[in-house]
């Protein structure tokens, strides 16, 4: 089973699973160039991207949470290829139909799209996302985690969970496991992002509680110290994970580091 991630940057991050080929909220804007986060704000990127548009292999699908600078820009805007299906949330839908994605998917949540590729699948699921505190959040874009479950007709499984940009809400997230039991991987943004003084994203703390809450095979933290905006530092989760059972769950992965979605063999003591 083929089954990996490549982490690009931000929340960028190209997935093979079986023979699909799917990328995440694409951003390729360079280091000191600046993400539009509406209201007139915006926030300076402190990073390069690993890779480029042009050297991206052919696509089945882009997983977009939502419409915000730092997760499609105008460089996706201009270079990604507009026959390639990108599944978001409605709203985001209707704005990439106008710039001419014409494949785009709108998802409400609980909603799903399969692909097909000969005897494999990969049914892609909205769940619900939070992203800022209650009453704030309505002034953010609608933003959406996914679910993506691979299959392939002899058997083979894998269940990825990618959370968004969200804050960690039990009340509002308790029914994703409870829909989607087995999660075998989550992608977990992080960052502690704040715009205006307010928590939008999950700092350390936040995903620990997420991870309990899921608790996955494979947890591969992303979105963490590309933006002017991200406060918390990977440093924080990976301390706060390695006090807990979650120790050996949790890949940390670098810009341009490949990592696989499977949990690593345990190790016999001899």
């Amino acid at each position: 089973m083929r089954t990996s991630a490549t982490f690009i940057g931000t929340a960028t991050v190209l997935l093979r699973l079986g023979g699909f080929t799917v990328l995440t909220d694409p951003n390729f804007l360079h280091r000191g160039q600046r993400a539009h986060l509406g209201y007139g704000l915006s926030s300076r990127r402190r990073t390069d991207p690993a890779m480029e548009p042009g050297q991206l292999p052919a696509l089945d699908g882009i997983v977009l949470s939502h419409l915000h600078g730092d997760h499609f820009d105008r460089i996706a805007r201009r270079r990604l290829p507009r026959d390639v299906p990108v599944i978001t949330t409605r709203p985001a839908a209707r704005t990439l139909r106008k710039w001419r994605f014409d494949a785009t998917v709108g998802l409400r949540d609980w909603e799903d799209v399969v692909l097909h590729r000969g005897g494999e699948t990969l049914r892609i699921t909205a769940v619900p996302a939070q992203h800022g505190p209650a009453g704030l959040h309505l002034a953010m874009p609608l933003t959406i985690g996914t679910i993506l479950d691979w299959r392939h007709d002899e058997g083979e499984r894998l269940r990825l969970y990618i959370t968004g940009d969200t804050l960690f809400r039990a009340r509002r997230l308790r029914d994703i496991p409870r829909h989607f039991g087995d999660i075998d991987a989550m992608l977990l943004h992080l960052g502690g992002t704040r715009i205006l003084g307010a928590l939008v994203t999950m700092d350390a703390r936040q995903g620990l509680a997420m991870s309990r809450l899921i608790r996955p095979g494979v947890i591969v933290p992303i979105h963490y110290d590309d933006y002017t905006v991200f406060r918390d530092p990977l440093s924080n989760f990976l301390r706060a994970a390695a006090a807990t059972e979650l120790a050996g769950t949790v890949k940390p992965v670098v810009r341009g580091e490949t990592v696989s979605l499977l949990p690593e063999p345990a190790r016999i003591a001899g």
